[in-house]
């Protein structure tokens, strides 16, 4: 029962958090979500591999905190257990940097300064959030587990070979 209530409270926070910060906005900020405008070769397939891959590592992450956290990311329904198994074994953070990704990806499809600018605006909220909140609940909750895990991957750019810990 708690997996099924961690993958329905996990597909909410999906729609609400990421489907908000990452689909919402940069849709009101431009007026070009029906087609691509950018005249540089070359920027439209950039921003469409980027979106897509975004989009799969945003699923896999969520995935993992369901199935292996048996929680949500959303911290009124944090995990039972730390997630470090999958994509978070080479970074700490795979759901913030997929959602700039996507940012990034649909400022360069639609060629938008606008969200280009907005994306910079999120990463400082992200990084904000991240040092000031999450590492410091997590650090609290999870003691030397956590403690051993952010020592060892780091927080935005992956490490290349996966962390055994």
């Amino acid at each position: 029962m708690r997996t099924i209530q961690a993958i329905a409270g996990s597909a909410l926070f999906f729609i609400a958090a990421p489907g908000v910060v990452a689909g919402v906005m940069p849709c009101v900020l431009t007026d070009r979500y029906r087609l691509p405008l950018s005249t540089l070769p070359g920027l439209v397939p950039a921003g469409w591999i980027l979106i897509l891959a975004a989009a799969a590592l945003l699923l896999h992450s969520f995935a993992r905190f369901a199935l292996e956290g048996l929680g949500t990311p959303a911290p009124v329904a944090p995990t039972e257990r730390l997630v470090v198994g999958g994509i978070y074994r080479h970074v700490r953070n795979p759901m913030y940097v997929a959602v700039l990704s996507t940012i990034l990806g649909q400022a360069l499809l639609f060629s938008s300064w606008a969200v280009f600018g907005y994306g910079i605006v999120a990463a400082a909220a992200m990084v904000s959030f991240v040092r000031l909140y999450e590492e410091p609940t997590l650090a609290r909750r999870y003691g030397a587990e956590y403690e051993a895990y952010r020592r060892a991957v780091p927080r935005w750019l992956p490490r290349l070979t996966p962390w055994r810990g």
